[in-house]
Order: C-alpha cells, then sequence, then structure tokens
C-alpha cells in the first residue's frame, strides 16, 4: 500500500471551512455543466461552416456521454490507487486536453473524438468530486453540498449558454470551447491547497496525515473527539471491505424491484428529452428560421429558468416528497411538449412561432428541473440497500449515461423534417413523458422522511416494493433520508464505488 507522498497534499495546518468546500464543489460541477451545454452554441455555427448533416451533429454531441462512461468506469480505479484529490485534478487536466484539440479540430470525426476526450474527463470529475466533498465536509454540511451538485451543473449549462451568446457575433466557435478552461484551471488551483481526505490516507496507513486533515477540517474538535472521528473512519473503511457489494448482489429477490425502479427513474429522466433540449434548442429555432444571436439568447432564457427552478427544487424535495414531484414534473413536461408540438407544426407567423415555442419549452423546463432532474438522483441514492448501494448507483448511472448518449444521438435525426420534425419529436417525448407520469404514480415508492436504515429494513421486510407504499409502521420514523448528489450528463459517482456518507453509497452527478 506504499504511495508517494505527492498523492496527498501537506498537511493542512489551516481550517478547511465551508465556503472552500462550497467553492470548490462549484468549480467542479460548473466544469461539468459548461461542457455538456457550451455544444449548443457550439453546433449551431459549425453546422453551417462544416455543413454538418443530421447524424454528424448527434455523433459530436453523444460522442461526451461515451468519453463520460469509460472515466466513470476509470475512476473507480484510480480513486483507490492514487487518491480522490489526484484523480479530480487529473481529469482537469483531461478536459483541458481535450478543449485544446477541439479548438484544433478541423472536421467532424476529430470533433467527435476529442469530444470524447473531454467526456471521459467529465466523467472521471463528476464521478469523484462528490465523494471527495462528502470525505472532506463535517458531517453537518454534507448533505447541503450534496444537494447543491445540480444547482452547481445547471449554472455551469447557464455560463456556457452566456458565453455562446456572447461570442457568436463574433462566430468563435473556439472561444466557445476554451471558456472550459478557466473552471478548470480554478479546479485545479485549488487541490493545490486543498488536502487528500481521511478516509483515504487511513485506508492507505498514513495516518499522521490523516490527523492533520482532520484537524483542519474540524478546528474545534478536542483530541478525544479527533481520535473518536479516526476510529469512526477505521469502521467504515473495515465495514467497507467486508460488506462491499457486487453487481451480482442485485439480482436478489428483495433488491430486484429496487433496480427496476432506479433502471426508470434513469432512463427516464433521459428520454423525458431534457438533453435533446439542452444540446440543441439553439439549433430548433435556427431551422425554424430565427436568427443565431436571437436562438442563443433564447437558450440562455433556458438557462435561467433551469437554475431558479433548479433552486425551488432543493427546498421542495423534503417538503412535497419524491413521488408528487416526479409526477408533478411529468404532467408539466406532457402539457408543454404537446403544446409546443402543435404551435411548431401550426403555427405560420415567425414571431408568434418563436414566442410560443419558447414559453412551453420554458415550461417544459420548470416541470423537468422540479420533478425528474435532482429528485432522480435523490431517490437513486436513497433506494438501494447498504451492500448494494454502490453496485446499483454504478450500473443506474451508466444506464444514464447511455440513456443520454442515445437521446442525443438520435433526435437530430429523428427531428429533420425528412422524419418526425420538430413538432413531432415534441409529441414522442411528451408521449414518454405520459408513461413516465403513470409509473410515478403506481410504481415508484415514496422514500420523504425516511431514514437509509429504514428503507432498507421495510425492503428486506417486503413492507417495500416497487408499487407499494413505504410500510405503515415506519412512517413517522426517524429524520429526513439522506440525500445523495445529482451528476449523467444534464452524472457518475456510483460508478467509481467511492463511499459519500456511509460505507457503499456514492455521490452521484448527473443532469439535466
Amino acid at each position: 500500500m506504499a504511495n508517494t507522498a505527492s498523492s496527498a497534499a501537506p498537511a493542512a495546518r489551516r481550517p478547511v471551512n465551508r465556503a472552500t468546500l462550497y467553492t470548490f464543489g462549484a468549480f467542479g460541477g460548473i466544469l461539468f455543466g459548461y461542457d455538456l451545454g457550451v455544444i449548443a452554441g457550439v453546433l449551431v455555427l459549425l453546422a453551417k461552416q462544416w455543413s454538418l448533416t443530421a447524424f454528424q451533429k448527434g455523433a459530436i454531441t453523444a460522442s461526451l456521454s461515451v468519453g463520460a462512461m469509460v472515466g466513470a468506469v476509470l475512476a473507480g480505479r484510480l480513486c483507490t490507487r492514487i487518491g480522490r484529490r489526484l484523480t479530480i485534478m487529473s481529469a482537469a487536466v483531461v478536459v483541458i486536453i481535450g478543449t485544446v484539440a477541439c479548438v484544433l479540430a478541423g472536421d467532424w470525426q476529430a470533433m467527435m473524438l476529442t469530444r470524447g476526450v473531454i467526456g471521459i474527463g467529465i466523467g472521471l470529475s463528476s464521478a469523484t468530486v462528490p465523494a471527495y466533498l462528502a470525505e472532506l465536509a463535517p458531517a453537518r454540511v454534507r448533505g447541503a453540498l450534496g444537494s447543491l451538485n445540480q444547482l452547481f451543473i445547471v449554472t455551469g449549462i447557464l455560463t456556457a449558454f452566456l458565453v455562446d451568446y456572447a461570442l457568436s457575433s463574433h462566430s468563435d466557435w473556439k472561444g466557445m470551447f476554451l471558456g472550459a478552461l478557466i473552471p478548470a484551471a480554478i479546479l485545479i488551483a485549488g487541490l493545490l491547497v486543498l488536502p487528500e481526505t481521511p478516509r483515504w490516507l487511513l485506508s492507505q496507513g498514513r495516518d499522521g496525515e490523516a490527523r492533520a486533515v482532520l484537524a483542519a477540517t474540524l478546528p474545534a474538535a478536542s483530541q478525544a473527539e479527533l481520535d473518536a472521528e479516526v476510529q469512526e473512519i477505521r469502521d467504515v473503511i473495515r465495514r467497507d471491505s467486508q460488506e462491499r457489494g457486487r453487481v451480482r448482489d442485485l439480482w436478489q429477490p428483495w433488491v430486484r424491484p429496487m433496480v427496476l425502479v432506479a433502471m426508470i427513474l434513469a432512463v427516464g429522466q433521459q428520454f423525458s428529452g431534457v438533453n435533446a433540449i439542452n444540446a440543441y434548442f439553439p439549433t430548433m429555432l435556427k431551422s425554424l428560421g430565427f436568427a443565431t444571436r436571437t436562438a442563443l439568447l433564447s437558450a440562455v432564457v433556458l438557462g435561467v429558468v433551469k437554475f431558479l427552478f433548479t433552486v425551488w427544487e432543493l427546498f421542495m424535495v423534503d417538503r412535497w416528497g419524491r413521488r408528487p414531484l416526479l409526477m408533478v414534473g411529468a404532467a408539466v413536461m406532457v402539457v408543454s411538449l404537446f403544446a409546443a408540438g402543435l404551435v411548431i407544426k401550426n403555427v405560420t407567423d415567425k414571431d408568434t412561432l418563436g414566442t410560443l415555442t419558447l414559453v412551453f419549452l420554458i415550461l417544459y423546463l420548470a416541470g423537468y428541473e422540479l420533478g425528474w432532474g435532482a429528485t432522480v438522483w435523490v431517490m437513486i441514492g436513497e433506494i438501494f440497500p447498504l451492500r448494494a448501494r454502490a453496485a446499483g448507483t454504478a450500473v443506474a448511472t451508466t444506464v444514464l449515461w447511455a440513456a443520454t448518449g442515445l437521446v442525443t444521438a438520435v433526435f437530430p435525426t429523428m427531428s429533420a423534417k425528412s422524419n418526425l420534425g420538430i413538432g413531432g419529436a415534441m409529441w414522442v417525448f411528451a408521449g414518454i413523458n405520459i408513461v413516465l407520469l403513470l409509473l410515478a404514480r403506481f410504481y415508484i415508492p415514496e422514500t420523504k422522511g425516511r431514514s437509509l436504515e429504514q428503507i432498507e429494513r421495510d425492503l428486506r421486510g417486503g413492507t417495500i416494493s416497487a408499487g407499494g407504499e413505504m410500510s405503515a409502521a415506519g412512517a413517522g420514523q426517524g429524520a429526513g433520508a439522506t440525500a445523495v448528489p445529482a451528476q449523467g450528463a444534464d452524472t457518475a459517482a456510483g460508478a467509481a464505488g467511492v463511499v459519500a456518507e456511509e460505507p457503499g453509497e456514492a455521490g452521484l452527478v448527473s443532469e439535466s
């Protein structure tokens, strides 16, 4: 278990305060969101300069998701071998290399490959940042950090839309890509001063460094409290090594219903159409006759709406409950997508068409962020039992990335005028959201107000299942269930198998 001293920052001498961790988490999420969103503006310009076909647009967009799947799988081994800190630094370096390569790309094939390289970095980052934060943060702020991760991702998407709009007048798609270098550089700079996590250090036998980091993150703790914290982490490491789940654990009869629920949540989030809108909204408006600047400004408006409703969701998820939010979100998406399809198919006046399309897609994204955005990631982190949590979240995350890639690859061809058209594509997504509404109502259990242990106890006892409520006996017990953050494409710490709040529990990221 020998490791170089460079695997961790020098022993922390100053307190690692909450603001530092929030800032670090922000730039990890912003980098992820920026690379998801920036392609919306780039495609508008490249489609004209390179005469891209629908297939080529889809391939360029989907390549990020393919790379992210690879990065998420690699993250598990890297986190164990070199630590969380160096894994995230490696991710930022890969994103920088991929970004520079994208700028130098001269055709769509090169762009597709280099976007895939960026995706590998994003997969590494999205799989590791939430766990790094969870292992460094004091317990009282871990939940807040997790819930804010989705907000940081949406902030990155909005930032990308703003950069796209600002540079569109110069047709500067290279500058749009290069904007990702800023959060990547800040991420690396932050890691130069932040320490490795105590959990990883203790797992490598580096007790002195681990104690120094704990003293920095818990500056008010006494020596006895630090000793107790060290012992607790050791207990978690021991339990994790003894109880590490495997994929085959998911096929136990009492776990299988939750596997199906997780698949519904993961596939449903992406098949609802969100990344078709995120990536192709400016391109859609261009095809409807709008100027490039107008289309990109409209994307900025959509980004603002995503941000505002993500903030609202953070306050609502523990008040309204998970299932009501999923149902309300699906209902709003059905109505808004059906109406958008009607408008696109029947309205001929350009100004009216543009205004109504924007209004209905704003409503659509409001419904998505309220329901199937961060809520999906909260539930995926809650529904699996401890032993199968890492494997379950890994499988769900991989499926989500695959669904992301499929939707973004197929949408340009599906929405082409020679096929369904944009209006027809909106109706397809509306139909999918009707199915999601029914699944949320009749198949997805409510987990509001339940601790992770209570959920697992009811699952083992057969009093919770896909299609069933929690047991009435435990309905009032305990504090609210622990929320694990979001990370897809519009996210994948589960694939890393990294422990966050509890042994086997992985932090997740997605978009939305």
